[in-house]
């Protein structure tokens, strides 16, 4: 069905779209919300998803926080998922004329429990599952589902920022006490034994980390580390890691999802399986400054290319355009 007053097939990027979707992770979000469209956040307190947008990020005056009990009053041209808990509380926040909206679901993480046999829940007869990396579509099950990639956009610093004037490594992991193995939280406690490794993020303190740094420092403070360390055997391609690359920083990591397809080893990073070789990557970083300059470099100019806002919010337009026109 077309929106009112536009026939079928006129769409083709004409207007800004008045968009709902949730507050599951900021930084994303932030990215999401550089597209020229209107953007409708619901707010519940005490809610996982619906929390306030909060003052960490600067958001754009085309991000409007509403009540989730109001979303029924609201005007939407199309839904952004991006948790099964946004498909289940369609059914009791939206009327009937927008749960059959054009939609797109944005699947975060690659699947659980099963990592290949898992069926991912998302179905819409006007819909698309939308993954974050390749591995991620290539590991979930959706059978008769369209579905596209579209990688990850950050905003990318003036220029390098990276300094590397400590001579230890930062690990950024939200909660990873409490998400354990799968994010590598014994990878990280062995490894800084015997290597100097920092760790920030939600919950950070439960390991003896820093703790967390708002949002937009993220750069800024990582700039100072020799080297960046992802211990994560099974998650998406983090954004911090994104980041740290666009800073300069040089990557070490556990070479499991779709990180072995970023990070080329001995060019703008290193990644490997065995935690003996991680380690002498990292004490070869530690030792030599401008082996750390040179993939630091090198890795910033492959972000640069692969995680452009420029890219993402192209991608995204051109599966807005499809949605809208086939409405």
């Amino acid at each position: 069905m077309s929106p009112p007053g536009r026939p079928k097939g006129e769409y083709r990027g004409a207007r800004r779209l008045r968009i709902l979707t949730w507050h599951v992770h900021g930084n994303y979000l932030y990215s999401l919300t550089q597209l020229p469209h209107d953007f409708v956040v619901p707010y519940l307190p005490g809610r996982a998803g619906y929390g306030a947008l909060g003052e960490k990020i600067p958001w754009g005056e085309n991000v409007r926080q509403v009540p989730a009990d109001a979303l029924r009053e609201q005007a939407l041209d199309c839904v952004i998922y991006q948790s099964r808990g946004n498909l289940e509380d369609a059914a009791a926040l939206l009327d009937a004329r927008q749960q059959a909206l054009p939609c797109a679901y944005i699947e975060h993480n690659p699947p659980e429990p099963h990592p290949t046999d898992t069926v991912h829940p998302f179905r819409h007869e006007r819909g698309v599952l939308v993954h974050v990396t390749h591995y991620n579509a290539a590991m979930w099950h959706a059978p008769g589902m369209p579905a596209q990639v579209i990688e990850h956009g950050v905003p990318a610093p003036a220029g390098p920022l990276y300094r590397g004037e400590l001579a230890r490594g930062i690990v950024v992991v939200n909660h990873l006490a409490r998400r354990g193995r799968r994010v590598g939280a014994d990878l990280y406690q062995a490894l800084s034994r015997s290597v100097p490794l920092d760790l920030i993020g939600m919950d950070a303190q439960a390991l003896g980390g820093i703790g967390e740094v708002p949002n937009m420092q993220v750069g800024r403070f990582i700039s100072d580390y020799r080297f960046f360390f992802s211990p994560v055997r099974y998650a998406s391609l983090g954004l911090s890691l994104v980041e740290a690359m666009l800073c300069a920083v040089p990557v070490v990591g556990f070479a499991a999802t779709e990180l072995p397809c970023v990070i080329q080893s001995g060019h703008n990073g290193y990644v490997d399986t065995s935690p003996a070789r991680l380690e002498q990557a990292m004490r070869a970083l530690l030792q030599d400054r401008e082996l750390a300059r040179q993939w630091g470099e090198a890795g910033r100019r492959t972000a640069l290319q692969r995680f452009s806002m420029d890219r993402f919010v192209a991608d995204w337009q051109r599966l807005l355009n499809t949605l809208m026109e086939a409405a």
